[in-house]
């Protein structure tokens, strides 16, 4: 073994071709002329496609989308955002591709664009489509209790908003995608987070049924949401299929991932009522959520995530909040690692702060009064079960010592404490499908649709295998995506995977022993109920000297194999009105504390130690669990700290891993501790996203009790703390 794992790029096929992408310059603007001609003479290349293709017969459809079919293959008359496809190439070479690229002729008329959320929303602003007034293309409501009662009822009335920019998920290793053609059918390799719901979308797209359309994923080198859904699988499907049997490559380069998908934008207006004794008594949260040029995916997470996790873990008796989608001329936006979860925490995290402030109270005892407990109900009407927000703030408290005295610093370097904590719900209403094959020689596979993209997820779900069988984990083959192998999986998102996936598992292994005991009672004259499964074997129940090997009943019965299925599905869902409903079937629940160093003089901050905290309900491998905390917290430095797209005019200005920064070794807090808090009762919770959240909005308070400045606007980079420490106002 040499211990490596071979990715998509590694792939290569007879004939293979290779693709790119031709994109437009501008964000907004009409295609007055589209000329391939020129690229076809240089040799080399084979096929040219535009969205003429599309018009002829038996041709594929040019939109396609989740809720929403607005979003073309390749642009047809107008292009909506800077790097929009408009023309793709598929050539013997690269170089002949890319050169092919630049020969294409195109001529555009620049139309004016818009580009904040909230701009986009104001009479008179340019249309992204025609047919949305105001660019607004869905508002989603959450009504709970008396809204105008609740703030009557309250001392104090805290107003802010809190604003996060567009980023990139920065995975390691690019988008890519493979499709063949043979016989009317297709083959795609895809880096795909959602096989299934890439297969659906394409053979909608090309009027197949579903089984016409196989997708195989590799392992991924990493996704963090930015490779859910259906990202290049389209344009390289269509060039394929003009190509007529020749299977074409398309591997994005760095600059173009800042264009093909990024963290929405948003703008979060938190209104919070509370009375003097630090109880709240309403929230009104106003969201605008800037989707980019095409809803994407926006419609499904606004409904679920964009509604419920911008309210907070409290009990709170009047709560009212409004999500809005928003088109704007930038790439589109879509899953982010804590979805949704993390614009929401940063802002109402960052509103305790304020509160507790204000009142005079300790922000953990703000907390403390007001956390969700078991049997409590939240906002959305449904009961809180597994509540354990207070043991996971008070487990970073403890460990950052923050009952006890500290020091403040002096001079130019001054120091604070902040903590936070998060709420997060997984999809409401999904399906997790698996299946076990026994085989003859004694190993068990696992066919399961879930995406391993480094979180180790095949390793859990083995795992989970090996518990319920007793089979030692050498002998568990895991076979991954392929939907023709594998059976259903919504997505490998949301920090489902173990709990879902798991529990489909538990329940195919189940059937699978039930299934051994059916085969076995002939063969030791017994009834099914007169025998237990053990490792290995089919015994009587009070006579365990007597017994039969798996693989011994197998042959028994003339069976190569023998089979079960297992399933996971959830039905929840809000009520669009008023967000009444179930959003999660369990919460995802998280902390984080820590102490941190300013320079007064720079306005860096230096994170001196962080201490994150995050249920698990039951953990299945420790040393995983822990790297996801601590990769978590790492993740969230990122988007704390330093990490934003910056557009000028729509046009990305730090494409590239140069002039974006990610945490580097040195940004590391110098001391960094992790909890995973377990129930015994507990079922098995996520863990890929709950210590990510509270990590800016801990920050952020930390510098407030540090030198006494609010920082609304992420990242918190020394530029805007030094402002704030030095500009005319001390609150930003």
């Amino acid at each position: 073994m040499r211990g490596t794992i071979s990715h998509l790029a590694d792939l290569r096929l007879p004939g293979m071709l290779v693709a790119k992408v031709v994109r437009s310059p501008f964000p907004h603007a009409r295609i007055r002329r589209l000329d391939p001609r020129p690229a076809m003479g240089i040799p080399g290349v084979v096929a040219v496609l535009t969205a003429e293709d599309f018009n002829e017969s038996r041709a594929p459809r040019l939109f396609y989308g989740v809720d929403r079919r607005d979003q073309p293959v390749v642009a047809r008359d107008r292009v909506r955002y800077v790097g929009e496809p408009v023309a793709a190439i598929a050539a013997e070479t690269l170089e002949a591709a890319e050169e092919a690229a630049r020969a294409i002729e195109v001529e555009y008329e620049e139309w004016p664009a818009v580009f904040d959320p909230l701009e986009a929303t104001e009479p008179g602003a340019p249309l992204v489509h025609e047919d949305c007034p105001n660019n607004i293309f869905l508002h989603t409501r959450l009504r709970h209790g008396d809204i105008e009662g609740g703030f009557a009822a309250a001392d104090l009335i805290v107003e802010e908003t809190y604003t996060t920019p567009p980023a990139s998920h920065a995975a390691l290793e690019p988008h890519g995608a493979i499709a063949q053609w043979e016989d009317g059918r297709l083959t795609l390799w895809s880096t795909t987070q959602a096989p299934f719901a890439v297969q659906e979308t394409i053979a909608e797209i090309f009027g197949l049924p579903r089984e016409f359309v196989r997708v195989i994923v590799p392992p991924l080198g990493g996704g963090y949401g930015g490779k859910g859904y259906v990202r290049l699988e389209p344009i390289v499907a269509a060039l394929a299929w003009k190509v007529s049997g020749r299977p074409v490559r398309l591997i994005l380069d760095r600059s173009e991932e800042f264009i093909l998908l990024t963290r929405h934008t948003a703008h979060i207006r938190i209104r919070t009522g509370v009375r003097s004794d630090g109880t709240l008594t309403a929230r009104q949260v106003e969201v605008y959520w800037g989707a980019g040029a095409y809803a994407d995916i926006t419609p499904r997470l606004l409904r679920g995530a964009g509604l419920v996790r911008v309210v907070g873990p409290y009990r709170i008796p009047a709560v009212h909040v409004d999500a809005y989608g928003v088109y704007t001329h930038l790439p589109p936006a879509g899953p982010f690692r804590g979805t949704m979860s993390f614009e929401g925490a940063w802002a109402y995290e960052s509103h305790m702060d304020t509160i507790a402030c204000r009142l005079g109270i300790d922000p953990l005892e703000l907390r403390r009064r007001n956390l969700l407990r078991p049997g409590d109900r939240f906002c959305t009407g449904e009961l809180i079960e597994e509540a354990f927000f207070l043991e996971c703030l008070e487990a970073v408290a403890e460990c950052l010592g923050w009952e006890q005295p500290h020091e403040k610093g002096e001079g130019t370097r001054r120091r604070g404490r902040g903590l936070a904590i998060m709420m997060k719900s997984t999809l409401p209403r999904s399906r997790s499908e698996c299946r076990v094959v026994l085989r003859a020689d004694g190993r068990l596979e696992l066919h399961t649709g879930t995406v391993e993209m480094g979180q180790g997820a095949h390793t859990a779900l083995a795992q989970i295998a090996a518990t319920e069988t007793g089979l030692p984990l050498e002998r568990i083959e895991v076979i991954g995506p392929d939907t023709t192998r594998v059976p259903y999986d919504a997505t490998t998102s949301a920090s489902r995977s173990t709990s879902m996936m798991g529990a489909a598992v538990q329940e195919a292994t189940a059937r699978l022993k039930e299934e051994l005991r059916r085969r076995a009672a002939p063969l030791l004259e017994a009834n099914p109920e007169e025998l237990i499964v053990q490792t290995g074997r089919v015994a009587l129940r009070d006579r365990p000297e007597e017994w039969i090997a798996w693989e011994e009943i197998l042959r028994r019965h003339s069976m190569e194999a023998l089979e079960a299925h297992g399933v996971f599905e959830t039905r929840g869902g809000l009520d669009p009105e008023t967000g009444q409903g179930i959003a999660s079937p369990h919460w995802h629940q998280g902390a984080g504390a820590c102490e941190i160093e300013v320079d007064v003089e720079t306005g860096k901050i230096r994170i001196l130690r962080y201490c994150a905290a995050a249920y698990a309900g039951r953990v299945v491998n420790p040393a995983l669990a822990e790297l996801q905390n601590q990769g978590n917290v790492i993740f969230g430095l990122g988007q704390a700290l330093m990490e934003q797209i910056v557009f000028d005019h729509g046009q990305p200005v730090n494409a590239n891993l140069s002039d974006y920064p990610i945490p580097s070794l040195r940004d590391l807090p110098d001391e960094l501790e992790s909890f995973l808090l377990e129930s015994p009762e507990g079922t098995i919770h996520g863990l890929g996203e709950m210590t990510l959240p509270p990590v800016a909005p801990a920050i952020a308070n930390a510098l407030f009790d540090a030198i006494g400045v609010r920082i609304r606007d992420l990242p918190i980079t020394p530029e805007k703390v030094w402002r704030a420490i030095h500009g005319d106002k001390a609150d930003v």
